[in-house]
């Protein structure tokens, strides 16, 4: 039985941020809610949220959409310490972007995953000019 099968009650680090990469990877919306329900019914609870633009200064605007959409889809609570999860998990995902994506443009989603006191969170970007892009992803992981 995999990981994230029925039946299954404990979930790890890898498994927070494999189920993060999910959110990350997902296509659209709808794809984006049917992995959410499937989680959510593991007690895994998920959040994503798109972003474009350049990448250095939007650093800290994409930090905020991941908290924000953390706490809006009740993946995090409203404390320091889970905000504060959310965003160093965050900055340790741009952080291996980063390298690729300085000076550039870049857009995709952020995935947040949560399950107990592990947060997990997986940034997957186009990064580049016009069509002309590299694709990277970024992970991080913190305990609450």
């Amino acid at each position: 039985m995999g990981k994230f099968e029925e039946g299954t009650k404990e979930y790890g680090s890898k498994d927070i941020v494999s189920a993060a990469i999910k959110i990350a990877l997902s296509t659209d919306r709808s794809e984006e809610k049917q992995i959410q329900a499937d989680f959510s019914r593991k007690g895994i609870y998920t959040a994503a949220a798109d972003y474009g633009g350049e990448f250095i200064t939007s650093i800290m605007k994409i930090i905020e959409r991941a908290v924000v959409s953390a706490k809006r889809e009740g993946a995090i609570i409203d404390s320091h310490a889970e905000e504060g999860a959310v965003a160093g998990a965050t900055r340790e995902a741009l952080s291996q972007i980063m390298p690729k994506a300085l000076g550039l443009n870049v857009g995709g989603k952020i995935g947040i995953a949560r399950y107990k006191d592990h947060i997990g969170v997986a940034i997957f970007f186009g990064i580049g000019l016009l069509h002309l892009n590299e694709v990277s992803i970024g992970i991080g992981h913190r305990v609450v």
